[in-house]
């Protein structure tokens, strides 16, 4: 199971999961995904789940499994975070940055970028140069006022 690679039907991602953790992967390292438009290939994207099989007592790596799911835009694939609660923040990072949405997380919200943000920088055809609409503090606060960028002092203990 060292370094093993398995390609997974993106629309059986929770189940071949899910039979990775009763078999004893009981660690998700990582997800993330790659943006394959440069190479045309179809489906686009990979989003890729790292697991580890993990002994407890010592510590000890006893395995390691990589599965590649093949995606487009479409919402395919379903979420790993009743699995792994950790893939809560792992599934808002790949919609934030590459827009690969998950079939049953319709409200899914930014985890790295403001609400306002157009686009997923990390997208192949994101281009390069885009302006992004420019935010002030909730405070109201302009963005070209001295208080926007400094850090006020708190006052604790008056």
């Amino acid at each position: 199971m060292r370094g093993d690679r398995r390609d997974v039907p993106a629309a059986s991602n929770h189940e071949a999961l899910s039979q990775l953790r009763a078999e004893g992967c009981n660690m998700l390292v990582d997800l993330t995904c790659v943006d394959y438009l440069p190479q045309g290939k179809s489906p686009r994207f990979d989003v890729i789940y790292r697991l580890m099989r993990l002994d407890a007592e010592t510590g000890k790596d006893l395995g390691r499994v990589e599965i590649h799911c093949a995606v487009d835009e479409a919402p395919v694939l379903r979420s790993v975070k009743d699995i792994w609660p950790a893939a809560d923040w792992l599934e808002r990072e790949v919609w934030d940055m590459f827009g690969v949405k998950f079939s049953d997380r319709p409200g899914i919200k930014r985890l790295l970028l403001y609400e306002e943000f157009v686009g997923h920088p990390l997208r192949k055809d994101y281009p390069i140069a885009k302006r992004q609409p420019l935010i002030g503090p909730k405070s109201g606060d302009k963005a070209d006022s001295p208080s926007f960028n400094i850090l006020k002092p708190t006052v604790t203990g008056e």
